[in-house]
């Protein structure tokens, strides 16, 4: 089995890693768990960071549906051990102990139910104790105040029943002192005060003597006396005895109470520290949404041992890259701190860092190695979706001045006691952070100890992150396998710098340009400028031209973005009102075969009663033949309303009349396009500068679409005028003679009524004259609208309905129909 150490302190220091648990501390709900946050370390674990970090997504997911807190919890650990040890505690603790336990009750039963939904959280909360007995006998025995109640036992109950009437009648008697005029004048004041727990009344100095009593104290002044009068001492001392034996049932059920605590201890003690775990998940995810992270990638490490010197390091992979994107200190403002982004090409572990002075060097190796702590706490990272980090084993990081006057340490020395210590330990299943590498001594030996100190990670395949200013470094990154330079930027015009880091870029020193800018005379600039190497100049000028054409592909990239962004929002836009009209016009259609079909159930029940009528009266077999043909005709009608379901034959034709390229109609959106490509079951089309996936069965040859749309344009003449089928079986009953019935065929006024704005009285003859008609019709329902509004025409409408002679019953609308501002009302037959 591995052994994890723990992650090195310093470097967790100097990373400032504490700040970020000082601030995890303030989400935590009670002090338990602020005690764990503030002393939560990373693990090398992969399996476990892994857990910590689903736990905490786990707890944003059930944060945006519930509002699930320890609320009301207390770390009762010390006192519960001083019930296991035979303490007593008092009332309050023991209130704090209930409400605690209570909270744990209720969390387990929360997360019993959803185990599968929250699997790491219910874990952590299965761990909790129930406990109901001794919150039930807590709840009982204590009052919310923090008093022992009387229900904690019946002889407690007695025992102050006793106690109040005792007092009671301790009291009477001392009244009496007071009412009887004898007494009430040697008295200062007319009240019952205490003195050591027994009651007495203020009697004056001078009357000393006059009423038998004893004396318990006297005021500062020497006027008045504080006596008990003998008459009442056998009343004062049997409520004296009474509290007495009060108080010691209540201390005999405090014990009793503590000693059921200091059996349980084994359950709560631990059931404390499992709460305690669980709130500070909580408080994770309260952290995250504060620094809106998100959730790292965790890129598991192998245990493969480095290369020894001189193997060749292609035979050792290289370990995982960290991937960060948009990123951000977490201890620095979100609105103005400016993110960075660090995905290298696969392969690399080295990143040499340039640039100058305050540009943002040292923050950028904090936050990478503060967010690479973070994500191995189970916390969410300031970056967006996307991002990754491998499970470090140890991070190493060596920042800051090291220089200390009490150890006699020069900052040179202070940073090569801690690279040695780093050397020692890390591998390449570590992180290593290196602030000024080689600074602080001559910059000759200084550069080339930082190139054999990097030289000696990279062997080790090392994940490392340096910061320096020196030249030397940046063309070993350059020739390097696995190592890429990076550089922060610096604006010349403003002197300020930008914080944006640029993979594969070194940086430049800018310094005789800063210099010149400030006004330095322009013949010292130049002679500076001899005194160094052209090709170092003529370096530093290519990386100039680079970053200039870096910017600007960075500017036309941005340009491109946007206007893409752009189009997909009008491809949005346009795919939703194709989507709109389609909707509209299945729902004009809808509407027209619904109307077309209560149309021509009406023409069969009239076709229907004329048949029945005509075999009464005996009518002629021509008669009957027309009648016949007035039915065929319905039938015709009905069929063109519901076509037959196309066969699967004919969509095997259509396929193989679509060709790619060919020029088609999509027949449910109504748009040209053409054919891109042509599988079994759909088809892309290109319409316009849309890209559509379309079932085949929607799609029509250029030339079939002028076809089938004149039949369709016929088919809904059809269906929208039967009045033919309704003339000849006018025509007809007109030839039989017949008497007319209720089922004459009468125009139909619509099935919709619409009354809303109009008052009452114009509401009702409206509604009058509208019913009649559909019953005239044959209409077997209609809709009455008459919007909701305070509800006074709705009132009147129904009660219009109920006294009407053609309406059956009638109904409150569907919610698709109008809910309450809608009422139907079906008529009679």
């Amino acid at each position: 089995m591995v052994k994890f150490a723990r992650m090195d302190s310093k470097s967790l220091t100097a990373l400032e890693y504490p700040k970020v648990l000082a601030r995890l501390a303030e989400f935590c709900d009670f002090s338990a768990s602020a005690d764990l946050a503030r002393s939560l370390t990373p693990t090398g674990n992969y399996e476990d960071a892994l857990a910590l970090l689903k736990a905490t997504t786990e707890a944003r997911t059930l944060f945006t549906t519930h509002d699930l807190t320890v609320g009301g919890a207390h770390d009762i650990r010390n006192q519960v051990d001083l019930c296991a040890r035979g303490g007593v505690l008092q009332p309050k603790e023991l209130l704090d102990i209930q409400s605690t336990l209570e909270v744990m009750r209720r969390l387990r039963r929360y997360f019993e139910k959803r185990t599968e939904t929250y699997p790491h959280l219910a874990e952590i909360a299965l761990r909790l104790p129930v406990a109901s007995d001794l919150i039930e006998t807590i709840a009982r025995c204590i009052t919310p105040t923090g008093e022992v109640a009387d229900s904690a036992s019946p002889l407690l109950a007695e025992l102050r029943r006793h106690v109040r009437l005792t007092h009671d009648r301790l009291i009477a008697r001392l009244q009496r002192y007071l009412s009887e005029p004898e007494t009430a004048a040697k008295l200062q004041d007319r009240v019952i005060t205490q003195r050591e727990g027994r009651y007495v009344l203020p009697l004056r100095a001078e009357c000393k003597g006059q009423i038998p009593a004893i004396i318990h104290d006297q005021s500062s002044t020497g006027a008045t006396l504080f006596i008990e009068p003998l008459a009442v001492v056998d009343l004062n001392n049997a409520y004296r005895e009474a509290q007495l034996a009060e108080r010691d049932e209540v201390q005999r059920i405090l014990v009793a109470l503590c000693a059921q605590i200091g059996k349980q201890a084994g359950e709560i003690i631990p059931g404390v520290a499992g709460l305690a775990e669980l709130d500070l998940v909580f408080a994770k995810a309260k952290y995250a949404e504060a620094i809106r992270g998100v959730e790292p990638l965790l890129l598991k490490m192998d245990a493969k041992r480095p290369k020894a010197r001189g193997q060749d390091s292609s035979s050792v992979p290289p370990p995982p890259s960290i991937r960060l994107l948009d990123a951000r200190h977490p201890l620095l403002d979100p609105a103005t701190v400016v993110p960075i982004t660090i995905d290298p090409a696969p392969g690399t572990f080295a990143i040499v860092i340039t640039g100058p002075n305050t540009g943002g060097k040292t923050v950028t190796l904090k936050t990478v190695g503060l967010l690479a702590a973070m994500a191995q706490s189970g916390l969410h990272i300031p970056a967006i979706s996307g991002s990754a980090l491998p499970c470090f084993q140890q991070i190493f990081a060596d920042i800051g001045d090291e220089q200390s006057i009490e150890q006699s340490l020069s900052t040179f020395s202070g940073h090569m006691r801690n690279i040695i210590h780093i050397l020692k330990k890390a591998d390449r299943r570590c992180l290593v952070i290196l602030d000024e590498l080689g600074a602080g001594t001559d910059p000759q030996e200084g550069a080339a100890l930082a190139r054999a100190i990097l030289s000696h990670l990279i062997e080790r395949g090392v994940t490392t992150f340096v910061a320096t200013h020196y030249p030397e470094l940046k063309s070993f990154a350059h020739s390097t396998p696995g190592v890429v330079n990076a550089s922060l930027e610096f604006d010349l015009e403003t002197l300020r710098p930008t914080y944006k880091l640029t993979l594969g870029l070194p940086g430049r020193s800018n310094a005789l340009a800063i210099a010149a800018r400030l006004g330095l005379p322009y013949e010292i600039i130049e002679a500076a400028r001899a005194e160094i190497n052209p090709n170092d100049l003529r370096a530093d000028e290519l990386i100039s031209d680079l970053q200039r054409q870096r910017k600007e592909i960075r500017k036309e990239l941005e340009k491109a973005e946007r206007a893409r962004s752009e189009a997909r929002r009008l491809e949005r836009e346009l795919a939703a009102r194709l989507a709109k009209i389609e909707e509209e016009r299945q729902r004009v259609l809808e509407q027209a075969r619904a109307e077309g079909e209560l149309e021509i159930e009406v023409l069969k029940a009239q076709l229907r009663s004329l048949k029945e009528e005509l075999k009464r009266a005996r009518q002629p077999l021509e008669a009957m033949q027309v009648l016949s043909e007035v039915e065929e005709q319905v039938e015709l009608l009905e069929e063109k309303l519901h076509p037959p379901t196309r066969r699967p034959a004919q969509s095997q034709e259509r396929q193989i009349k679509l060709t790619v390229g060919s020029k088609v109609f999509v027949s449910n959106l109504g748009v040209e396009g053409t054919l891109l490509s042509l599988d079994e079951d759909d088809a892309e089309v290109q319409a316009g500068t849309l890209r559509l996936r379309i079932p085949l069965e929607k799609l029509q040859q250029k030339d079939e679409q002028s076809e089938s749309s004149s039949a369709f344009e016929d088919r809904r003449s059809e269906d929208a005028h039967p009045p033919s089928v309704q003339k000849r079986a006018l025509d007809l009953q007109s030839r039989t003679a017949l008497r007319p019935s209720s089922l004459s065929l009468h125009p139909s006024p619509g099935l919709e009524l619409d009354l809303r704005g109009m008052l009452s009285e114009d509401a009702l003859d409206r509604l009058e004259d509208y019913l009649d008609q559909a019953y005239l019709a044959g209409l077997p329902f209609v809709r009455i609208i008459h919007g909701k509004g305070t509800g006074k025409l709705r009132q009147v409408v129904r009660q219009a309905l109920s006294r009407h002679p053609y309406v059956q019953s009638f109904e409150e609308g569907g919610d698709k129909e109008g809910g309450e501002g809608v009422t139907v009302a079906k008529l009679k037959s």
